[in-house]
């Protein structure tokens, strides 16, 4: 019976292996055509592991991924895509197709050939993979929010000057939009900006597009400067004049976060101090006084 199982193991492992392989190196581009509701190819991911796993998950896991109907998770997933600023790379069936395979496939398979082969491997071990992995598009997620919403706190200050100085010349706010674009380099705030002026171009209001800028973004710094706007353009106040108030509100706001991290920063010293530095000056301090007690005072 332990020589059958064995040999269908093997059988197993060895027909995993040739799908693992030709997955690998088959061209799947209409695949990920298919898989986006635009019909276009999604853009390379900043992850290694993605640019590797997406063959992997358009072959095996994504019909398991399109089964999942639940709506509140499904708009979870939507929201978390949105706000890291990857909709270009990822959509909601290859999310969770990430999930499966990382998180409910790989597993499997190392505790297939952990038991065929006998790798030595716990299965405490490979339960932690599985978690890990289930949690792996999660954690990429908010890597690249928390990265991102770095970027657009340093920006905002700057390109609020710029929308400022742009409509005391003469133009118009969707104007000064445009010159951002034109000249910005690729950001997250100036490809927010483009995104803005291309729902505008489309036939949103100014209001609707910034609200829909908001959402993306979800920061805020990002939702105060929305509102300032929509608020300035309901009520005819001048928006040259509130871009500059909000730039200083925005640069004073900046100096708090810089001052709180600096404190932070000295507390976070402290322990570290206390268990190595101190101890080593202690006994610079007191070893020649101990040394010369024992030795009788000599």
């Amino acid at each position: 019976m332990s020589q059958i199982l064995l040999l269908s193991s093997l059988g197993l492992i060895g027909f995993s292996v040739y799908l693992f392989v030709s997955t690998i190196l088959k061209n799947t581009a209409n695949e990920d055509a298919l898989a986006w509701a635009s019909g276009d190819e999604p853009s390379k991911s900043k992850s290694p592991i993605v640019n590797f796993s997406r063959n992997l998950v358009h072959n095996f896991t994504i019909g398991y991924a399109q089964k999942v109907k639940s709506i509140s998770y499904r708009k979870k997933v939507e929201d978390k895509i949105l706000t890291a600023g990857l909709t270009s790379e990822l959509n909601v069936d290859e999310f969770i197709g990430l999930q499966i395979l990382w998180g409910i496939a790989a597993p499997a398979l190392m505790f297939i050939l952990n038991f065929a082969l006998q790798l030595g491997f716990s299965n405490l071990f490979c339960a932690i993979i599985g978690l890990l992995g289930w949690f792996f598009p999660h954690f990429y997620c908010f890597s690249q929010k928390k990265s991102r919403n770095s970027q657009v706190i340093v920006e905002l200050p700057f390109y609020i000057d710029i929308l400022a100085l742009s409509t005391e010349a003469g133009l118009d706010f969707i104007g000064a939009i445009q010159r951002i674009v034109d000249k910005a380099n690729d950001t997250p705030l100036a490809n927010e900006f483009s995104i803005v002026l291309k729902d505008i171009k489309l036939g949103s209001s100014r209001a609707d597009a910034l609200r829909k800028m908001s959402t993306r973004v979800d920061m805020s710094e990002v939702n105060s400067f929305c509102a300032v706007i929509i608020d300035a353009d309901q009520t005819g106040a001048s928006i040259s004049q509130v871009l500059k108030d909000q730039s200083i509100q925005m640069r004073l706001e900046r100096f708090v976060r810089a001052e709180k991290a600096g404190a932070r920063a000295s507390q976070a010293i402290l322990m570290p101090m206390m268990m190595f530095i101190l101890p080593a000056v202690f006994i610079m301090v007191f070893a020649p006084v101990v040394i010369q007690f024992f030795n009788g005072g000599s």
